[in-house]
């Protein structure tokens, strides 16, 4: 019988972890599908490590893995590839806001030939107007750059093994795992979804912290922000020759101004294009010297079970 891997990545939640893990038994024992439940402690501050302890103590498939230390959720994700055993993999946030009553569909439509099935957003929930308007212009740019519909897509999917050891073959230490399966390519379909409400907690995510995770995978993922660079090089000339131009009909027609208000404003201008062109350049800088230092993904320092770390 086919093996399912559930991963669970898990950051302070401490108060999900027995809810989530009694919930998917019950739909996997139901749907009679062989599984492992994978949860993978980022760091947490609080107590989630000993939860999953005592959910492994009563259920001999649920594993657990502790970092030493906040390494991301992109982290935690691998580190639950790495650590699956099964025919397929299916990702899920702990906070029961993926609803794992789709998995049996998801498993269905595995067992039909799909390498990939896509959980997709019908519905946001109760995000703000400004978290819907961010997440969609960062999504559409997304799209437009990969030539693939990314709108309302989430980390809620399930992968085949070849994908996942497609994934796992990745020497990059900077992943933006939603993007990746579909770049992986393979025969994939879409399971519409609607957001459920917390269990219990509250989100992890600010709108800073989403912010710079938009622009890590970003840049992760492609080089489109350098070509920004070309294009306020272009502004900045095109800007030069019309003043330019400006300047020499006004002298030639003899009433030439000092336009020390232009001169300023060109050099607020050009040196706020340059600022931002650097501070662009420098976080690709910063993202090739994290790659050549070849640092691991995420070091492991507990695991149910056992005590000794691992690195990967």
């Amino acid at each position: 019988m086919a093996l399912l891997s559930i991963i669970i990545p898990s950051y302070n939640e401490e108060e999900n972890i027995s809810r989530t893990a009694k919930r998917l038994r019950e739909i996997l024992t139901e749907a009679n599908i062989s599984y492992e439940l994978l949860f993978i402690s980022d760091g947490s501050r609080d107590n989630t490590f000993a939860e999953i302890e005592k959910e492994a103590k009563v259920d001999s498939n649920v594993k657990g893995y502790e970092f030493s230390r906040n390494f991301g959720k992109e982290a935690a994700i691998f580190a639950g590839l790495k650590m699956a055993k099964g025919n397929c993999a299916v990702v899920i946030d702990c906070d029961l806001q993926h609803p794992p009553e789709m998995i049996p569909e998801m498993f269905k439509l595995w067992k039909e030939g799909y390498d990939v099935v896509e959980g997709v957003k019908s519905d946001r929930g109760d995000e703000s107007k400004l978290h819907k308007l961010f997440v969609g212009a960062f999504y559409g740019v997304m799209s437009k750059l990969m030539k693939i519909n990314m709108n309302d897509t989430s980390d809620y999917k399930l992968l085949d093994r070849r994908v996942i050891d497609v994934l796992l073959d990745l020497k990059e230490s900077n992943t933006f795992f939603r993007a990746l399966s579909f770049w992986a390519g393979f025969k994939s379909t879409n399971i519409k979804y609607e957001v459920q409400e917390r269990a219990a907690g509250e989100s992890k995510w600010s709108f800073m912290s989403l912010l710079k995770y938009a622009i890590m995978n970003t840049t992760s993922f492609t080089t489109a922000p350098l070509q920004v660079v070309t294009f306020l090089g272009i502004l900045s000339i095109a800007f030069a020759v019309i003043m330019g131009l400006q300047t020499l009909v006004r002298y030639f027609m003899g009433n030439a101004v000092e336009g020390f208000t232009t001169v300023i404003l060109l050099v607020l201008m050009i040196g706020g294009f340059i600022m931002l062109s650097l501070g662009i350049i420098g976080h690709y800088l910063a993202r090739i010297y994290d790659e050549v230092k070849g640092r691991p993904r995420y070091i492991i320092a507990r695991e149910t079970g056992k005590e000794e770390a691992k690195h990967e």
